[in-house]
């Protein structure tokens, strides 16, 4: 018995590993087509976003096929019920990876008032989050999710750089306020999706040690 929910666990961190791709190929698709003003990127983006909520259901029906079948004890159930809380973290890195997208289409054919230096800055920082808050809980690693919170105030100061340089760019010129406004959205989005990264690195410290940071 114990040898068939071993067996489970490993295809639940190898489907856990898959989506952790995905989504992080779905933010670098994100911030490529906003950079690059690239409008087929950009939709892929969005309907990517579908398959990682195709694959975050079918990671809960293994979860609660777990649960149901082999009753587990106090550890593997945290482990079970801890995957379950992450892949809707990990959902919703997907949907603000689409929602990035979204605004690239609509800044399409403008001229940027700024930089995306620090944009892209966090897209990087936030994408090694999600892959080490993965790696984390299949290694069952407290250090390396620690890390993965410890970046989130990386990625919190970027967020704050950019939304003071865009006011500054609508007190110099309030015709930036409608680019402004998107900019600034889109680095809400990309500190959200940090915000999540760190929500899973916490289920995973929980699911170790029993422990809500």
């Amino acid at each position: 018995m114990r040898v068939k929910f071993e067996k489970q666990l490993t295809d639940l961190n190898d489907e856990l590993i898959h989506m952790g791709s995905m989504i992080e190929q779905a933010i670098e698709m994100s911030i490529s087509a906003l950079v690059r003003q690239d409008e087929d990127k950009a939709r892929k983006t969005i309907m990517f976003s579908d398959e990682i909520e195709h694959m975050e259901k079918e990671i809960e029906n293994r979860c609660f096929r777990i649960l149901l079948s082999q009753q587990p004890v106090a550890g593997d159930l945290r482990r079970v019920s801890s995957a379950l809380k992450m892949v809707t973290d990990m959902k919703r890195i997907g949907d603000f990876a689409g929602d990035i997208s979204e605004i690239s289409l609509n800044l399409l054919g403008q001229e940027y008032i700024k930089k995306l230096d620090h944009l892209t800055k966090m897209a990087k920082e936030t994408t090694v989050m999600v892959i080490n808050s993965i790696e984390a809980f299949v290694q069952e690693d407290v250090v390396l999710a620690g890390e993965v919170i410890k970046s989130d105030d990386i990625v919190d100061e970027l967020f704050l750089t950019v939304k003071d340089e865009l006011i500054d760019l609508i007190l110099k010129n309030p015709e930036n306020g409608s680019q402004a406004t998107d900019m600034l959205m889109i680095a809400k989005y990309f500190e959200r999706i940090g915000d999540h990264a760190e929500n899973i690195a916490k289920w995973v410290i929980f699911s170790v040690t029993g422990k809500k940071e």
